[in-house]
């Protein structure tokens, strides 16, 4: 039986719920004792259409925000986080991230490559053949991309999953099907255990990934049993969905459509609402829905709309819309642990 060699994924990641009062505070995970000390915090608005969905992380620089809802070049909010804890994060009075009365989630991730994750910054150089060093020690299995500052600063995200087709990616910040290379370079499909790069199918440019002169900030993932995991499954087209296995009970689900348009589904087991079941004090099934690609408040899917069932070693689909579940529709995922199914010593873990 698969085990891991996580076996406190709080460590790595943890989702808190808060809030907002308005006035500079500090925010602290659920789980004290893990000390995540988080170097990625992505935070949204549950309640309110028109706010993004935010990013911020210490290697960029605590203050400078992105947001996957836009294509936006990075900003400096000197009123949003200012300092990442061991135990969570200190945030400003910032309307967006800490409006009195309103309701907020954040996700935060430690980088490491025990949990396998990199966050990489690199000045584009414009040349096609280019590779940037990353610290996985594996291959990367889901990358995101973002043009911070520069003459195209202002250009889409570009996101790689092992679960596309061949030269293919996408943009986090559109609900646009996978796509081959516009003529101006995307990420490779093929990495290796050391770097990341990126292809041009007509060796004409290379602007959305590695403009000259151009600042970006990538995001790297690889799979970690019992922690993490990246792939792909086909839609059946019935409200009895696939069982995608990741080998973990989930804590957060990102999926995508990518043969055809569809937004960006984002589910975590902290929020709660409609007919959920809180199990281990989780919600189960996974029925708040945001979408990445939009700043719509989340949308309570309990009443038959894209709801997830987390599992011991996975997640089942509960839908058949086309947005999470097509007959033959392909999708792409990013899941991570709340806790494995076996841990380090071959023990079944407390499961749903």
């Amino acid at each position: 039986m698969a085990y891991t060699t996580i076996d406190y994924s709080q460590q790595y990641f943890q989702c808190v719920l808060y809030t907002g009062d308005g006035s500079s505070r500090t925010i602290t995970l659920p789980d004290t004792d893990a000390d995540t000390d988080p170097d990625v915090v992505w935070i949204k608005q549950r309640g309110g259409d028109g706010t993004s969905h935010t990013i911020f992380d210490s290697v960029r620089g605590v203050q400078e925000a992105i947001f996957t809802n836009n294509s936006n070049a990075e900003t400096t909010r000197t009123d949003a986080v200012s300092a990442f804890n061991t135990d969570g994060f200190d945030l400003g009075s910032n309307g967006d991230l800490n409006a009195n009365t309103e309701t907020y989630a954040a996700w935060c991730w430690k980088e490491s490559a025990t949990a396998g994750f990199d966050i990489v910054a690199y000045t584009g150089d414009g040349v096609i053949g280019t590779t940037v060093a990353h610290s996985l020690s594996a291959k990367p299995e889901f990358i995101l991309i973002k043009a911070r500052a520069g003459t195209n600063a202002a250009n889409n995200w570009y996101c790689w999953n092992v679960g596309l087709s061949a030269d293919r990616n996408l943009s986090i910040n559109t609900n646009a099907a996978q796509f081959a290379d516009p003529g101006s370079g995307i990420i490779k499909t093929t990495q290796n255990t050391s770097n990341f790069g990126f292809s041009s199918s007509d060796g004409s440019g290379i602007v959305n990934v590695n403009e000259d002169s151009t600042t970006f900030i990538a995001y790297l993932w690889r799979s970690v049993q019992g922690f993490s995991k990246f792939g792909s499954y086909t839609g059946n087209g019935d409200a009895d969905g696939p069982v995608i296995f990741t080998g973990f009970r989930p804590a957060w689900i990102l999926t995508k459509r990518t043969d055809s348009t569809g937004n960006w589904n984002l589910f975590d087991n902290r929020r709660t609402g409609g007919t959920q079941e809180l199990t281990l004090g989780k919600a189960n099934p996974m029925e708040m829905l945001l979408h990445p690609d939009l700043s719509n408040a989340e949308v309570d899917v309990s009443g038959g709309g894209h709801s997830i069932d987390g599992l011991a070693n996975g997640f089942k689909i509960r839908s058949s819309s086309a947005i999470s579940n097509a007959s033959d529709g392909t999708y792409v995922y990013a899941c991570f642990a709340d806790a494995p199914l076996v841990n380090s010593k071959g023990v079944p873990c407390c499961a749903m």
